[in-house]
C-alpha cells in the first residue's frame, strides 16, 4: 500500500483503529488509531465501524467517516484489511472490489515476517496460522494478486482498481451521454 500511494496520487488509504500496541516507528493516526479496547468496543456499539473484526488476540477496524467522506468526494479508498472484515464490507457494499494480495509462498511470508523483527516467534507463528486460515477466503474475492515482485505487484493493483471505473455498472451517465450523442447522428 504505501508503495502503491508513493506511485499515484489518486488514492487515499484509511487508517484503521486498533487495540495492539504500536510497533516501533509506528505514529497514532498514520499506520493505525492505537486505541484501548474499551474505546473501541465503543466504537462498534455506536456504528461508527465499516467492519471490525479480531486478529490474533486484538481487534482491527475501519472508521466509518473518513472513508465515507473521500468515497463522496470521489476519490478511491483503499482499506488494508484482513478476510473478516472484507466481507463485511463486500455485503455493505456489493460495488466494492476485493483484492488478495499474497505473498509467493508460505516460506516467503515467515521470511518477511521475520525480517520486520517487530514480533515474536509465537506471534509469527499465530500470523502464519492465520494466514492459513485466510487463504481458504481467497475465492470470495474479486482478484488474486501475487506480490512477488513489488514494482509489478503495484502496477497490477492500479491497474486492477483504474479497470473498475469502466465497468458498465459504474458508467451510467457516461453510457447515456453516448446514447444522447449517437441520436442525433
Amino acid at each position: 500500500m504505501k508503495a502503491l500511494l508513493k506511485t499515484y496520487d489518486s488514492y487515499a488509504l484509511s487508517v484503521s483503529a486498533t487495540t495492539r500496541s504500536p510497533r516501533p516507528g509506528e505514529e497514532h493516526g498514520r499506520e493505525y488509531f492505537f486505541i484501548s479496547r474499551e474505546e473501541f468496543e465503543g466504537m462498534i456499539a455506536e456504528d461508527k465501524l465499516l467492519e471490525h473484526a479480531r486478529y490474533v488476540d486484538n481487534y482491527y477496524g475501519t472508521p466509518k467517516e473518513y472513508v465515507m467522506n473521500n468515497l463522496n468526494a470521489g476519490i478511491d479508498v483503499l482499506l488494508e484489511i484482513e478476510v473478516q472484515g472484507a466481507i463485511q464490507i463486500k455485503k455493505k457494499f456489493p460495488e466494492a472490489v476485493l483484492v488478495f494480495v499474497t505473498p509467493p509462498s508460505a516460506e516467503e511470508l515467515k521470511k518477511r515476517l521475520v525480517s520486520r523483527g517487530t514480533e515474536t516467534l509465537e506471534v509469527i507463528n499465530q500470523r502464519m496460522a492465520r494466514a492459513i486460515e485466510e487463504s481458504a477466503w481467497m475465492k470470495e474475492y474479486d482478484y488474486l494478486l501475487i506480490n512477488d515482485t513489488l514494482d509489478e505487484c503495484v502496477k497490477q493493483l492500479h491497474e486492477t482498481i483504474q479497470s473498475q471505473h469502466f465497468r458498465v455498472s459504474q458508467c451510467g451517465e457516461l453510457i447515456s451521454g453516448i446514447q444522447e450523442a449517437l441520436k442525433f447522428l
